[in-house]
């Protein structure tokens, strides 16, 4: 089933996050990216976007928007050909092109949903729209053959992920579970020196990953960072 599965990274703009919260002296610009699945019962949309928001947070992270309806059609698909909508999880610039996916399923964990809608989390409007028609999950789920939900928590507490299983491996969309491929890279570094009896202190480490690593993923793709990460050892 894997040849049908085909996947196609959308840029959907960019925003500036503040020194105060990188860690160091300087902003860091970075990217908002959305993926879009195709697969043999029809098109799944990862993320969708940046939405609207108040003068607030607009000031806090300046970001400058690509629609999703530009970036659908320079992939050659039209919004209403989306069948499934999967968010990782429901902050603005993950959900904002929900409102225009009235009518379709979106598949989130019921824990971020419940999460959103008592306020502080995200936009209402970003979430009870016209026409949104929510399915939640609790825990992991094969939504369809092949492409398989994994609950990955700590950005919030209802963050997952979307895991794609292809001819030549497994790939997981893992949206915000890490900002970067470099931090996912040092968690699963972690988490072989466990496995290998390594002495402690060692760093602590998301035990979702765990379930990750059973997949045998090839690629891994985040929501914020351009870089992929592949695993250091090749199969077998």
């Amino acid at each position: 089933m894997g040849k049908n599965t085909a996947v196609r990274r959308l840029d959907l703009g960019y925003f500036v996050r503040p020194a105060s919260q990188t860690g160091g002296p300087h902003p860091r610009v970075e990217p908002v990216l959305a993926y879009l699945v195709r697969h043999e019962r029809g098109l799944v949309l990862f993320d969708t976007g940046i939405g609207g928001a108040d003068s607030g947070t607009e000031a806090h992270y300046r970001p400058r928007r690509r629609a999703l309806r530009t970036a659908l059609s320079a992939a050659g698909v039209g919004v209403d050909e989306i069948a499934l909508v999967v968010n990782c999880h429901l902050h603005f610039d993950h959900c904002g092109g929900n409102p225009l996916l009235g009518g379709r399923p979106i598949l989130v964990q019921d824990v971020e949903l419940a999460t959103a809608r008592r306020g502080g989390h995200t936009f209402a409007e970003l979430v009870d729209f016209p026409g949104a028609v929510y399915e939640e999950l609790t825990g992991e789920a094969e939504i369809w053959p092949g492409l398989l939900i994994l609950p990955t928590p700590g950005h919030t507490a209802g963050h997952q992920s979307l895991a794609i299983r292809q001819d030549d491996g497994t790939v997981i969309l893992a949206g915000q579970a890490h900002d970067f491929a470099s931090g996912f890279a040092s968690d699963e570094l972690a988490r072989q020196a466990a496995l290998d009896g390594v002495e402690q202190p060692l760093p602590g480490y998301p035990r979702w990953l765990e379930r990750v690593a059973d997949l045998d993923p090839r690629r891994v793709l985040f929501a914020h960072d351009c870089s992929v990460w592949e695993p250091s050892r090749p199969p077998g």
